[in-house]
């Protein structure tokens, strides 16, 4: 199923409790406009009501690039006074934001270029799988560009403050093998393996207990904050849903029975 979205540089589509989220502008290595921030926002509150939607994967168009910054050829247009690129950024920030507070699992499958916001797109995601031919970097020190502070934490949480520091300051390019080295990504496979592997993984999740999966989700997220930012006890009424609810017990059954279960998330 394909959903009708006010835009088609973006691509909806959910099949096997997958949702797809595709950045479809390959003519500009998938490079993001405002209609496409846009785009994203409306996809992911489709894909957070749907509980058929169990798992979410981010991915680009084309073989070239997952996606490979903002659209520059725009920004003459839509960024060309503070005015604008206080519109603009509100637009672009509450992608960004939809993105982070998906509550359900959410993948990028990374090819070709990740570059600039390509780099804090695939960070919003729980799980990174890189083809081999994958290549990051974030520029904004060529550009004059100031980063905003969740986008350096995030990346230095995942990468060390060194490492998050040398991404910044060197502005270079970083290849598939470095970027798993330094645990930016989980995962780097030959490029021709890349959308079945992420299939596999996907499908892992989506047949896994979704009441579980949002539970530990919530806990890692509570984990990254300051501590006396976490709210323990949001993650602790997570917990005890879990093992309150029908697909607890569909599980016992499943693990007796020698089966496979069948969850439904309640």
């Amino acid at each position: 199923m394909e959903l009708t979205l006010d835009t088609d540089k973006m691509i909806a589509r959910k099949a096997d409790g997958i949702g797809w989220v595709i950045f479809n502008n390959p003519a500009r290595r998938n490079a993001v406009s405002l209609e496409m921030w846009q785009g994203v926002q409306q996809i992911m509150a489709d894909y957070a009501a749907d509980d058929a939607v169990r798992v979410a994967v981010l991915a680009g168009a084309g073989d070239r690039a997952f996606v490979s910054g903002a659209d520059i050829s725009e920004f003459e247009e839509k960024r060309n006074s503070a005015e604008a690129e206080e519109a603009y950024r509100a637009v672009s920030l509450g992608a960004q934001r939809a993105l982070a507070a998906f509550d359900k699992p959410l993948m990028a499958m990374i090819q070709g270029y990740c570059v600039g916001g390509g780099v804090a797109v695939a960070l919003s995601a729980d799980i990174r799988i890189a083809g081999d031919d994958a290549q990051f970097a974030i520029p904004a020190a060529r550009l004059g560009l100031g980063y905003n502070f969740p986008g350096i934490r995030t990346l230095s949480q995942l990468v060390g403050p060194a490492m998050a520091k040398e991404i910044f300051f060197t502005a270079r390019r970083y290849s598939a093998a470095e970027a798993y080295d330094m645990g930016l990504v989980n995962r780097v496979v030959p490029v021709a393996e890349l959308e079945d592997t992420v299939r596999e993984y996907a499908g892992m999740i989506a047949a896994n207990a979704p009441l579980t999966i949002r539970a530990a989700k919530a806990a890692v997220r509570e984990v990254l904050k300051d501590p006396a930012e976490r709210d323990i006890d949001a993650v602790e009424a997570m917990v005890k849903a879990c093992f309150d609810s029908d697909d607890y017990a569909e599980g016992r059954r499943a693990f007796m029975e020698k089966r496979k279960p069948q969850f439904t998330g309640r």
